[in-house]
């Protein structure tokens, strides 16, 4: 059916978007703690988010300030292609500098987000990995000067 939305990820029931809210809120948050918020036990919790990391639908990881940790560059690089758009997304996504990979309906076929050292890193990125790929056309560079806002906690209500 045109028009009607289709769901494109998995369907929540309301004490897994409480146990992803708790974990959204302190990643180090113990079972145990997470089992009182939402009304489990500490193994019905573990349980629950072992099958949402396993089904995909989250990540339990450590979020860095790139500053902070010896990468003073990053940049968000728009990228037009000819031929077949997922090749060049899944080539783009080999490069262990690049971070965020998605294929968009707009100016440019993917934006992109890199994580560097410094812009002789940026430089070289450009030049002999993305621009040597097959099929990228053209590319525009947008090089972060502060970041203002990053949250992760969405995505539950």
């Amino acid at each position: 059916m045109s028009g009607t939305p289709r769901p494109t990820g998995a369907l929540l029931d309301e004490t897994a978007k409480a146990i992803i809210e708790q974990l959204q809120e302190d990643g180090r948050r113990s079972y145990a703690d997470v089992g009182r918020a939402v009304g489990l036990s500490e193994a019905a919790v573990r349980q629950r988010v072992q099958k949402l990391v396993d089904g995909g639908v989250m990540q339990i990881v450590a979020v860095t300030d790139p500053l902070q940790v010896g990468f003073a560059r990053q940049a968000m690089i728009g990228i037009n292609v000819s031929g077949d758009i997922r090749v060049v997304a899944d080539a783009l996504a080999e490069i262990p500098e690049v971070t965020y990979v998605v294929m968009t309906a707009g100016s440019f076929d993917l934006l992109i987000e890199v994580v560097c050292t410094n812009d002789d890193d940026l430089i070289g990125i450009l030049n002999s990995r993305i621009r040597g790929i097959d099929g990228v056309v053209s590319t525009e560079t947008f090089v972060y000067l502060k970041l203002h806002k990053q949250l992760y906690n969405w995505g539950t209500r």
